[in-house]
């Protein structure tokens, strides 16, 4: 492979098809960030060439690629063409084939200071992280998107925002507290994540950037929704619920929430309780790993094959997918070979610790 530091001087055009959308790419600049700053929305998920979620076809032109993962785009892909936008460099101008192109320009992507107002720990390894923003630079985003943390070595760390927009507008003519939730899981050994664990305090100031990601709900259909989570997946699929409920979004929806333990559905209360609020709305929580002690009498297995079992043809379905990049890849490639999802009505984001993103 390259080595991208290798790069062709001058400015480039990449097209994308069918959307006949374009945008220019500076020299030595990847083509997932000339877009974002550019509010071309295209797909991805980590940005650091890791999990596979920015892969798309070139039809014409060169790129050369930074540093990737094998498993996010593998030798046979290059060299049928498949490149990762988010480290793929061109060296002239390139046509690329992207069905996810959006115009996000509405929501800039923009540095800020918060501050931890709450931290709640759900379970043994899930800590609910609420942080304040400024009062008068509120976020705009769409339920689903992710922040990411910077660190003070300039490290980054992303989370999915797990409480929908609205609930930073006024309410009765009061203004809120803007503020944002997000679903920390504790990897041990990790720099952010122990810190989260073991020493953050309320009153914390940190640093965030967003927003980004291209997860979220597609409100120009009515096709049923199938949301498939994973762990700390459930954050994004959270917010989208209660953007649902807000907007008064009546499609059947069905939420599979899988977890190697019951203790693993953090959050499996306040589900049940927007069952109540929202009839349109199913509950199928999945368990992998449930010992005899759990007494556990639901579902077992693998979620994503828990979908498969009930909906064996998602033809005429949406899937909203977010958790570990084994369940997200298996699910996009098993729902289109063998339940008949169209390919373009699969929405994911993998959530890739920083082992995934450096081959650990």
């Amino acid at each position: 492979m390259a080595n991208a530091s290798h790069q062709a001087a001058g400015t480039f055009q990449v097209s994308v098809q069918p959307s006949g959308r374009s945008f220019s790419v500076d020299a030595g600049e990847a083509i997932l960030p000339a877009a974002i700053r550019q509010g071309i929305g295209m797909p991805y998920g980590c940005k650091d060439g890791a999990c596979g979620s920015c892969k798309c076809k070139m039809l014409d032109g060169t790129v050369v690629h930074g540093t990737h993962q094998t498993k996010a785009l593998n030798a046979e892909e290059e060299a049928a063409g498949y490149i990762l936008t988010c480290c793929a460099v061109p060296q002239t101008d390139v046509v690329i084939e992207s069905r996810q192109v959006t115009d996000e320009s509405g929501f800039p992507v923009r540095k800020m200071p918060s501050r931890v107002m709450s931290l709640e720990k759900r379970s043994h390894d899930v800590m609910v992280v609420r942080l304040q923003l400024p009062a008068n630079d509120t976020m705009r985003y769409h339920a689903g998107q992710y922040v990411e943390f910077i660190l003070r070595d300039g490290a980054r760390r992303s989370y999915s925002m797990a409480n929908a927009p609205h609930t930073m507008l006024p309410r009765d003519g009061v203004p809120p507290t803007p503020a944002i939730e997000l679903h920390v899981r504790h990897m041990p050994g990790g720099k952010f994540t122990d810190h989260v664990f073991t020493a953050m305090k309320e009153k914390e100031i940190l640093r965030v950037e967003g927003p980004y990601g291209h997860f979220y709900l597609r409100e120009d259909s009515d096709k049923p929704i199938v949301f498939l989570a994973s762990g700390t997946g459930f954050a994004p699929i959270k917010a989208v619920i209660e953007h649902m409920k807000f907007k008064d979004i009546r499609r059947p929806s069905v939420l599979y929430w899988g977890g190697r333990r019951p203790a693993d559905l953090y959050l499996d209360d306040w589900v049940r309780e927007r069952m109540v609020e929202m009839p349109h709305l199913t509950y199928v929580p999945v368990i992998s790993n449930a010992l005899p002690e759990d007494n556990w009498t639901g579902r077992t297995g693998f979620v994503h094959k828990a979908v498969m079992e009930d909906f064996p043809d998602l033809s005429g379905h949406q899937v909203y997918a977010c958790g570990a990049p084994i369940v997200v890849d298996s699910a996009r490639a098993e729902y289109s070979a063998q339940a008949k999802l169209p390919p373009d009505e699969f929405y994911a984001d993998a959530f890739t610790t920083e082992a995934d993103k450096h081959g650990a």
